[in-house]
């Protein structure tokens, strides 16, 4: 690890002190957008304010919006359109489409939760909820409709909508929950009438109700209402539903942060692709960052400052924190995410394309580069970002310093072609090797949704699972050894209680599975669960198989189980470099 002198110490504390009031400036002064702001450029009718915009939209619309977790937020159009409901009654019954996340867990104004309003949607089509607390408390009311897609297949549906095709065929969500052959299909809830999936010869058959109307957030427009990306965290979907909304004879609205000269950059969408334009000056580049100041950082082709970006996303955790929204990170978690990123790099070699999740593996590219690890991976998420440092928390979703950001769709098209290893976590892992992730309990509000894992897990050659080995109890680092102090509820079981991740599928495709605990490694084989191998301390009958019975794990055909280097536990010597076959 690289050590931080006092000066650069003195200045990262300086920088997560400037990062939390930065965020708290944009998180307070959310709800005081004006929606009425007038248009900068009055004489180009495509400049309008967020009112006029939203009054574009029809009843009963299918409107596709943009972006991912905290990123690309277009919050002053979704304040627009909770206000015109709330004062007129129109728009309503609307369905609703996004790949993702972009709630705030009801923490706060300003994400697509403006528009969970009874009578304003009518329907959510999404791939992950877990942050549309909004919505969910709808759904479980009865009043709104819940759909889930896994997020690449949503994301190349809007691909598909925008060449004229109205489905697609799919292995991603074969044998899990989506799978009407063994699960329910898309419907969530009470409401859900219909699926939006169904058996096909060779996969799934997926569709999505036709695009009437586009919203997203770029940086910047000209005056002659041409659109630009440059300097943008991330460009999510907008090129997509923009082409699949103005192919279905329907309209795009853009919000912005600056009006520029032309010439600007390369055009991202020509003016006559889009119908409606407002100029927000508060408009987010990323969480804290309006595109009036971006952080350059996290725009492609930036050579950073890793450690100063990670101060920032420090400050972020730590508000998360503190609101409840983000879990607290241990020195356990970083022996475990340590133990994962080993067993990433015994699997790939230098140079591997590895997918990362929601979730504890958001931390797993931090990690590698503390240890001196980062230029020996390519790691991608799912929102676009290619190479660079993934951030965690808030900021998932952007990279500091990416090679490349393009759109989920092209993203996902990549993968397909190849993916060496996904990192991905798992709320439950059962006796046949079968993970789910997408249900935390029971009903609407229980729903968390696959996003890119079904995806990513159908693509990828190795999959690293990383999970806590139980909920509840106790266990402790003591020196260089692990100690379990208290039994709580397994995580590992005889049955999941929704497959998100069909096992046997992936032993027939030849993959190669892993899952890593706080208590060691296991690995899928055609006999189950096998422990590969225990931390240090780990008593092996008391700690993983009295401790989880119903997983019925395996030790190796010799009875020893290898213990994992001391290095990993306490990271002094630790090195994440890749030595595997991948």
């Amino acid at each position: 690890m690289t050590p931080r002198t006092p000066a650069l110490a003195a200045r990262g504390l300086l920088d997560e002190a400037a990062q939390l009031l930065r965020l708290a400036r944009f998180g307070l002064g959310r709800g005081g957008r004006d929606t009425r702001r007038p248009s900068p450029v009055p004489e180009n009718p495509r400049f309008a304010s967020a009112r006029a915009a939203v009054a574009r939209i029809p009843d009963g619309a299918v409107v596709a919006v943009s972006g991912l977790g905290a990123q690309q937020r277009a919050s002053v159009l979704y304040r627009a359109l909770r206000e015109s409901f709330l004062e007129t009654g129109h728009p309503r019954g609307l369905t609703l489409v996004n790949v993702g996340g972009h709630g705030s867990r009801g923490l706060l104004a300003g994400t697509l939760d403006e528009l969970a309003v009874d009578g304003l949607c009518a329907r959510l089509v999404t791939s992950h909820f877990e942050t549309f607390h909004g919505f969910l408390a709808l759904a479980a009311r009865g009043r709104c409709e819940l759909q889930c897609l896994p997020l690449g297949v949503l994301a190349r549906l809007y691909a598909g909508q925008a060449r004229g095709e109205t489905s697609l065929v799919s292995e991603v969500g074969l044998g899990s929950f989506l799978d009407p052959r063994t699960g329910r299909g898309s419907a969530v809830g009470r409401r859900s009438r219909e699926t939006l999936v169904r058996a096909a010869r060779g996969g799934l058959r997926y569709r999505l109700p036709p695009i009437d109307v586009a919203l997203f957030n770029l940086p910047a427009a000209d005056r002659r209402g041409n659109l630009y990306a440059k300097r943008a965290a991330t460009t999510g979907d907008a090129l997509e539903i923009a082409r699949a909304a103005k192919r279905n004879g329907g309209s795009v609205i853009a919000n912005v942060g600056l009006v520029v000269d032309p010439g600007h950059g390369r055009v991202f969408l020509p003016a006559r692709s889009v119908d409606a334009i407002v100029v927000d000056p508060d408009t987010e580049q990323a969480p804290g960052f309006s595109h009036r100041a971006p952080w350059l950082a996290l725009t492609a082709g930036r050579r950073s400052a890793v450690g100063r970006a990670l101060g920032r996303v420090r400050a972020a955790q730590r508000l998360g924190e503190l609101t409840g929204g983000l879990a607290r990170r241990t020195p356990l978690d970083e022996a475990l995410l340590r133990l994962a990123a080993a067993t990433l790099a015994a699997e790939v070699r230098r140079g591997a394309r590895v997918a990362i999740g929601t979730g504890l593996p958001e931390q797993l590219p931090r990690v590698v580069f503390e240890h001196g690890g980062l230029r020996d991976f390519c790691f991608l998420v799912e929102s676009g970002a290619i190479g660079g440092l993934p951030l965690s928390g808030v900021y998932f979703g952007a990279s500091v310093g990416p090679e490349e950001i393009v759109s989920p769709a092209e993203l996902f098209r990549r993968v397909e072609r190849r993916l060496d290893a996904a990192c991905l976590g798992a709320l439950e892992v059962d006796a046949r090797g079968d993970v789910n992730v997408s249900r935390r309990g029971r009903g609407a509000r229980g729903f968390v949704g696959p996003g890119g894992f079904m995806d990513f897990t159908a693509a990828a050659r190795t999959i690293v699972f990383v999970s806590h080995w139980m909920r509840g109890g106790r266990i402790d680092l003591a020196g260089a050894e692990v100690r379990l102090r208290r039994l709580g509820t397994p995580k590992f079981v005889a049955r999941v209680g929704e497959v998100t991740f069909d096992a046997a599928r992936a032993l027939r495709a030849g993959k190669r599975v892993l899952y890593v605990t706080p208590i060691g490694v296991l690995r899928l084989t055609a006999r189950g669960l096998e422990l590969a191998a225990v931390m240090p301390g780990v008593d092996v009958r008391r700690d993983v198989l009295r401790a989880a019975p119903g997983a019925r794990i395996r030790l190796p055909a010799s009875g020893e189980v290898p213990v994992v280097p001391r290095a990993v536990v306490t990271g002094e010597g630790f090195s994440p470099r890749p030595t595997g076959r991948s």
